[in-house]
């Protein structure tokens, strides 16, 4: 799923109370699973000029990009997180885990090739979906239009809440960040 989805999404899951802080928790744990990517391919790409397919077809699935991706995707290491903020009742941390684990839990089912070893420590296996957000050949040209209609849905119920106006502005953002990101997928990736 695209980053500004599950921004979307998890501040719509999470950001309640309308409160900056909470729904700023929010936004932050859905983008954290996907921030060591956003460092790691952006130091590559800008700072050390690697080219981008090297970055994307060798680094991403190096052993060390990968462990990296392991642990910030771990379904253990965040769900053990979330239990600690529910035990402990500290309504950020809550927002921040649990839009954190949602992010984990929508990205698993539409990974095919490029998939995270979300069990780690325990476990180093990588579920192939059949079907892939971004990859046509996969189902993006349906999954596209749905995750672009979910993220839809999202902005919406932030808006309704009456949330502060950064959130509003952000929100707004995001949403178009996304619909431009499900346009690329559809019209200008073509099948192989």
């Amino acid at each position: 799923m695209n980053t500004p989805a599950h921004l979307l999404i998890g501040a719509a899951a999470f950001g309640r109370p309308a409160q900056s802080r909470i729904i700023l928790a929010a936004f932050i744990g859905a983008l954290l699973p996907d921030l060591s990517l956003y460092v790691m391919a952006g130091t590559a790409l800008f700072v050390l000029s690697i080219p981008p397919a090297r970055v994307f077809n060798e680094l991403y699935f190096s052993d060390a990009w990968q462990t990296v991706f392991a642990i910030d995707n771990s379904f253990l290491l965040w769900g053990a997180l979330l239990g600690l903020a529910l035990w402990r009742q500290v309504p950020w941390a809550i927002a921040l885990t649990g839009a954190a684990v949602l992010h984990l839990l929508l990205d698993f089912p539409l990974h095919h090739d490029d998939g995270r070893p979300h069990f780690w420590p325990v476990s180093a296996w990588v579920f192939e979906s059949p079907i892939s957000y971004w990859d046509r050949t996969k189902g993006a040209g349906w999954v596209a239009p749905v995750e672009a209609g979910v993220a839809l849905v999202a902005a919406v119920m932030l808006w309704l809440r009456r949330v502060p106006l950064w959130t509003a502005v952000l929100a707004g953002a995001l949403l178009l960040a996304e619909l431009w990101i499900v346009r690329q997928w559809l019209f200008f990736f073509v099948d192989s």
